[in-house]
């Protein structure tokens, strides 16, 4: 049974994510300016530090974009690597006519599917590599059944998958810059407190560029911290687009209706 699967995600999420805490910030500043508790002046510290702050967030932005855009052709090389085993294993099957080839054919297929469920953290990491595991059994079957060469690449393909796997379980599992976010929340976190006690006027602009500046460094720090996971799909707060299953699971309904054909 095809399962289906939802690959993207709204792109206003981020922002309504961000809204209520700019509605906190707002009437914070809104009771400081009541109150008239509004004791700091802005001059050019001030403004150096939200300029450092925005930096540090540019850094962090361009370290995380530099996985994203590794990741976004993980999905296609292992959906590539697959589908070269399923055609190796359809030539024999049409050559031979062998069960071992048939075998091989739905191994392949269960593989693919498991990677999927895998993706949703629905499988183990250590289940997906006993499944990968699991294929030289069958490439021992059909061995006596074809060339050397043709055994030689479906492996290659095998190791390929497997170096995919490794590397997207290191992307999802570890954090680009742990340290570096906290800094940068904690300077976002002391920035908007000091917006919140600055003193600016006329009102109307003081209330507008405090939600704006506020609303951009929260929003961004949200941005990166979703972003350092592009494989977030198990995760159901996740607010961003992450990197598009759509040629893993192409392949698996190709496979499958290429097993349907010699049913």
């Amino acid at each position: 049974m095809i399962k289906k699967y939802k690959f993207t995600k709204n792109r206003w999420r981020l922002a309504v994510r961000t809204l209520p805490l700019i509605l906190i910030v707002i009437v914070a500043k809104y009771l400081a300016h009541y109150y008239d508790v509004e004791f700091l002046t802005l001059n050019a510290l001030f403004t150096a530090i939200i300029s450092a702050n925005i930096f540090l967030i540019g850094f962090l932005i361009t370290g995380t974009l530099s996985d994203f855009k590794e990741s976004e052709r993980l999905p296609g090389e292992l959906a590539a690597s697959l589908q070269v085993m399923a055609d190796e294993a359809h030539i024999i099957y049409l050559n031979k006519k062998s069960n071992e080839s048939l075998d091989l054919l739905n191994s392949v297929k269960d593989l693919n599917e498991k990677i999927i469920d895998w993706f949703y953290k629905k499988t183990k990491t250590d289940e997906l590599y006993l499944s990968l595991l699991g294929l030289n059994q069958h490439f021992l079957n059909i061995e006596p059944q074809t060339q050397a060469n043709f055994i030689v690449r479906i492996k290659n393909e095998q190791n390929n998958i497997r170096r995919n796997i490794s590397r997207i379980h290191t992307i999802r599992e570890t954090s680009f810059l742990g340290t570096g976010y906290a800094i940068a929340e904690i300077i976002t976190t002391i920035l908007i407190i000091g917006l919140i006690f600055v003193n600016l006027n006329p009102f109307h602009e003081k209330m507008f560029f405090v939600s704006f500046v506020s609303f951009m460094m929260i929003y961004m720090i949200f941005f990166i911290k979703d972003l350092d996971n592009p494989f977030s799909y198990y995760e159901t707060d996740s607010l961003v687009e992450e990197v598009s299953l759509k040629p893993v699971v192409d392949s698996r309904d190709r496979i499958e209706k290429l097993i349907s054909t010699l049913n």
